[in-house]
């Protein structure tokens, strides 16, 4: 189906095709009123329109939130939790976790994170392949103070980017840090007081390259984290060989002999 179409029956999630870059998308979560809390409506939504955008011609996804809402996300509609029993949870949590739509996403999903991102905003960040904040950005896990822990992926992707200390002390004191030293932890990639640009500027350099490369690229970083190194070295050479069988890698080879810029076909 049309990822338009989806996201045009929704009413917590817009989506802006060709923006900041052409053959990207923008997607902007967008519950003003509730602080782009993600409840279950959003969350259905979010993973429709995630589904369709695979089959979309895209080669990056921007993850946002809504200028009027000036932030992210605030993280889980505390309201959704409270009456919630421990076998609705268990029946809830069993089910596909728009986290991991994210993380799983063939193409790169970069974080532009235009506020606070806190519990399960952090999480759905933590998900993307980079994050971009903004300057005066807040991030944190505060679960522990609701008498939770972080149940989207959080205590696992966490440590990976910032070690295991460092994720025991954001996770056990809640307390959030703010963007300078999210990113000399490691927990965001860039920190910029112009992220309409420094989005829009990396977007568009990794836009211009052939999309199954991409596509590559990305399962082979990721993979790194879930195999050891001889493992990962084969898969990565397993992907490498099954490239040179793309119009893609003819054409970016023809396009640096003739020094002229490439025509991406995607296969």
């Amino acid at each position: 189906m049309d990822p338009r179409e989806v996201a045009a029956d929704s009413e917590t999630i817009s989506l802006h095709f060709d923006k900041p870059v052409e053959h990207a998308v923008t997607f902007v979560i967008d519950r003003p009123e509730a602080r782009n809390a993600m409840n279950e409506q959003l969350r259905s939504d979010f993973k429709a329109v995630f589904d369709a955008l695979e089959d979309s011609e895209i080669r990056a996804v921007v993850l946002t939130g809504s200028d009027e809402s000036r932030l992210f996300v605030s993280g889980a509609d505390i309201s959704d939790l409270r009456e919630r029993d421990v076998l609705e949870q268990r029946h809830m949590s069993q089910r596909r976790k728009v986290y991991d739509v994210i993380a799983n996403f063939s193409l790169p999903v970069i974080a532009r994170i235009n506020g606070y991102a806190f519990g399960g905003g952090l999480e759905l960040a933590l998900a993307c392949d980079i994050r971009v904040a903004a300057q005066d950005t807040s991030l944190g896990f505060p679960e522990v103070g609701l008498g939770l822990i972080p149940g989207g992926g959080g205590t696992q992707r966490l440590p990976r980017l910032v070690g295991e200390g460092q994720a025991m002390r954001l996770i056990l004191t809640g307390d959030p840090v703010g963007a300078e030293e999210a990113h000399s932890l490691g927990l965001v990639d860039v920190v910029s007081d112009d992220l309409d640009e420094t989005v829009a500027d990396l977007v568009g350099s990794i836009v211009g390259h052939s999309p199954v490369a991409l596509e590559y690229a990305k399962q082979a970083i990721t993979a790194s984290s879930n195999m050891d190194l001889d493992e990962g070295i084969e898969f990565e050479t397993q992907l490498f060989v099954q490239l040179f069988a793309t119009e893609d890698k003819d054409e970016g080879i023809d396009a640096f002999l003739e020094d002229r810029e490439p025509e991406w076909s995607g296969q």
